[in-house]
Order: structure tokens, then sequence, then C-alpha cells
């Protein structure tokens, strides 16, 4: 077991916690760089959700996790920038300039958004943020000239500086940069007095307000940042997604984005990647199932000779084939995680990780829930 003793400000501020974990990121850096070259182009596509979600799932940590600003409105947000970068592109735009003013205007948004929250917390700012998304996803259908409206606004492969990126293996790396970038970014600034004024409104406005933070100002920043990250996921999610349509950004996947990060773990930029994993690969998981277990169950059938193994199959593939089921076992999960991992699979992988490090010292005692009284106990 391995005992850091920090002797100055910069130690506890300082981007990785020391060297060996530093070796740890490169050695992760180095595995994901490796994926495209490991799996099938199905699988590195199936990532490059990840990667997008991930930016979605850093955009919402910094309002939820590190602000404690609750928005089931971010699904708007992505539309924004989807739909301004592609029409931006539309209209000859090169890729590099649409993605920015994409960005800008997101940010935008997100400051008018942000605007009643500095009269509204809790489950009044959840609702105004959902009345904005029902209004942008109007705004999308009725607004055809820059939308083209239910008929769908199609959107080619990047390219920049004159190399394309259609490719799942270029798309793939092109992604990673933005989500390595946005982690890069939303660190730095959480190690700022930005950042530590975000956390210390999160913890308790009074107190932060009797310290000297502006709550205007930070909460109006913390809105305009996470939809700016948003705006620039949405200009990737257009790419992947390829034909745009405003039945895409329903309050169902603003739903799925706060699911990403309470999964993940709030609090922590790896929970939002935890979050992204588990998200971006559920549904894929849940398509394998559907069309896997009912031939699994009848193979077993067959080699047993017992025909309730072929009905089981049946009735599990005619189940998960119902419409729903997604969004059902989506819910189901974020009861479970809520009542029995409230710090998400990165609090899992923390207790995991000390339970290694300790071991044959661990306690079972040492993660028993306690009663908590302030927002910074459950928020580690």
């Amino acid at each position: 077991m391995r005992f850091i003793f920090k002797t100055s400000y910069n130690q506890d501020i300082q981007l990785f916690r020391d060297k060996v974990d530093l070796g740890w990121y490169v050695a992760l850096v180095v595995a994901v760089l490796a994926v495209p070259f490991l799996l099938s182009d199905y699988s590195v596509g199936e990532t490059s959700w990840v990667f997008i979600y991930g930016i979605c799932g850093v955009s919402l940590m910094t309002l939820v996790g590190y602000t404690g600003l609750v928005s089931l409105g971010h699904a708007a947000f992505l539309g924004i920038g989807a739909y301004a970068h592609a029409y931006f592109l539309e209209h000859g735009m090169p890729w590099v300039p649409s993605v920015v003013l994409a960005v800008l205007i997101t940010t935008v948004c997100g400051f008018v958004v942000g605007l009643p929250a500095l009269r509204m917390t809790g489950l009044y700012l959840s609702i105004a943020t959902l009345a904005f998304a029902v209004i942008i996803q109007e705004v999308f259908s009725h607004w055809e000239s820059v939308t083209h409206g239910f008929a769908g606004m199609p959107v080619g492969p990047p390219t920049i500086f004159g190399f394309s990126f259609a490719g799942s293996r270029e798309f793939y790396y092109l992604c990673l940069f933005f989500l390595v970038l946005a982690l890069w970014v939303t660190r730095n600034l959480l190690r700022a007095p930005t950042g530590r004024a975000w956390i210390a409104i999160r913890d308790s406005e009074i107190a932060a307000q009797s310290m000297g933070v502006n709550l205007a100002i930070y909460k109006s920043m913390a809105f305009a940042y996470s939809a700016g990250l948003m705006g620039l996921a949405g200009a990737l999610f257009a790419h992947k997604i390829a034909y745009l349509a405003p039945d895409i950004f329903t309050i169902l996947l603003s739903i799925q984005f706060l699911l990403l990060v309470i999964v993940g773990g709030l609090g922590s930029l790896h929970g939002a990647v935890f979050g992204a994993i588990f998200v971006a690969l559920l549904p894929p998981l849940i398509a394998i199932l559907r069309d896997g277990l009912p031939a699994s169950f009848a193979d077993l059938s067959t080699s047993t000779g017992i025909g309730l193994f072929h009905i089981v199959g049946d009735a599990i593939g005619n189940f998960l084939k119902k419409p729903g089921v997604e969004a059902g076992i989506f819910g189901l999960i974020l009861v479970l995680v809520i009542l029995l991992e409230p710090l998400g699979m990165y609090g899992r992988w923390v207790k995991i990780r000390v339970f290694f490090s300790t071991f044959p010292l661990y306690k079972a005692d040492s993660f028993k829930r306690q009663k908590s009284y302030m927002k910074t106990e459950r928020l580690r």
C-alpha cells in the first residue's frame, strides 16, 4: 500500500497524483490508440459512441456533479450544436470554423438558459430546463428553413484541411482527440479558482457567497461551459448519426445523460467516462441478447431434450423486442444504483482498489454507509 505525503499546495492540485498514476494513464492511452487495430469496424464504431457520450458526460458532470445544478434539457444543447454545425457545413463553411461557431452558439444559449438558475434551484430549475428542451424540440420541428423539419438534414463525413474522416478508424481518433481535450480542459478548469467556486456553490451557496463567490457569474459560467461542451459533442453526434431529425433530441435523451452521470459517479470525471461506457454499450448489448438468447436456448433445448428451454428463450426474446424495454431497463438500473451504490461505478471501483491495496487488512466496515449531513460527504 502506497502512502503519498504532500508537502506543497501544488501537489494537491497537480494533474496526476504521482508518477505511478501517470504511468497507468500512459498505458491506458496506448491501449486506446491500439483499439482500432484489434477490433472490427463495428466495434470501433460503437467505441466512437462511447467517446461522444463521454463528452456529453463531462458536460453534464460539470453542471450536476461539480456545481450542483440539475438539468433535464441537455439534449436540447446537443441538438443546437448538431443542427448549427450541419447548417454551416451545408452552406459551404469549412469544418473547423463550423465547429467553433456551433460551440459559440450553444455557449450563448447555455448562458441565456443559466439566467433563471440565479433564482431557481432544485426541482424548479429542473422544470425550467425541461421546458427549454420542449421549446427547442418544437423549434427543430417547425423552423424548416434551417432544420428542414421532419424531412431531416443529411450530414456528410467530416473533412478537415482536405483530409477525410469517413472511415470508422479515422472518426474514432477524431472523437478520441476531442474527448481527451474536453477532459484536459475541464480538469484544469476544476483546479483553477473557477472550479473551486463551482464546488463551493455545490456544497453550500450561502457559505460560498459569504466567502466572496459571485453566484450569478459562476452559475452562468457553469451553464455556458456545460452547453459549449455539449455543442462540441453535438457536432460529432451529427456526423456519427449522419441524418438529423427533431425526434432524436427528446427528453428521453436528456434523461439518459442524467443517468450517465449518476450511474458513472457524481463528482468525478472518471465517472463521466464510466457512465458513457454504460449508456453507449447497453443498447448494443440488449440487441445482442435479443438476437442471441433465443438461439442459445434453442440449442440447449435440442441438446438436452427439454422443451422448456426453448419456451423460455422465446419468451425472453419477445420481451426484449417490445418497445420501451430499453427505457425500462435504464430506469431500473438507475433505481438500483441510487439504492445500492450511490457513488456509482467509479465509487465501486474505488472500493475495489482500496480492497486490494489494503488486503489482508481490509475491514468490512470500511465502506459502511453512514448518514450524510453535507453534500460534500455524498459527492467525493
